[in-house]
């Protein structure tokens, strides 16, 4: 089972591990660096974790000597992002269909009517797909 816990600080964090993990876990995803009082309460509550995450920003700022400590004992500490910034509104397939119809001989107007998709966003999505293809 995998567990998420966040938490402002490591104090709230320490109480969350308290409350949420117990022996069923084998995965665990924090959102604050992983010091050794939090790996160890983390082993405590959860010794058949083998997998420990946290951000990739504070990846870095891990120290070595936890790093080690936790591959001598089989946990592997990893640095796991989520996707940041706001989700794309029209995807591969959208540029693909816009593709297939200028291919057609359809307009950016005619493309931007049949797709409901307003037509300055046709004109960008023609220009993006054009960047990538000369990559």
């Amino acid at each position: 089972m995998r567990v998420e816990i966040k938490a402002r600080d490591n104090f709230e964090l320490l109480r969350k591990i308290d409350e949420t993990l117990d022996e069923d876990v084998v995965e665990v995803y924090i959102n604050r660096r992983p010091t050794k009082e939090i790996v160890v309460h983390i082993l405590e509550r959860a010794p058949n974790v083998r997998k420990i995450s946290c951000p990739p920003s504070l990846y870095p700022k891990v120290s070595k000597k936890i790093v080690d400590a936790l591959s001598k004992v089989g946990v592997e500490l990893v640095p796991e992002g989520y996707p940041r910034g706001r989700p794309r509104k029209y995807g591969k397939k959208t540029l693909d269909e816009i593709e297939g119809l200028l291919r057609q001989g359809k307009g950016p107007k005619e493309i931007s009517k049949r797709l409901r998709i307003p037509l300055r966003t046709v004109y960008y999505l023609i220009e993006k797909s054009r960047a990538w293809e000369s990559k």
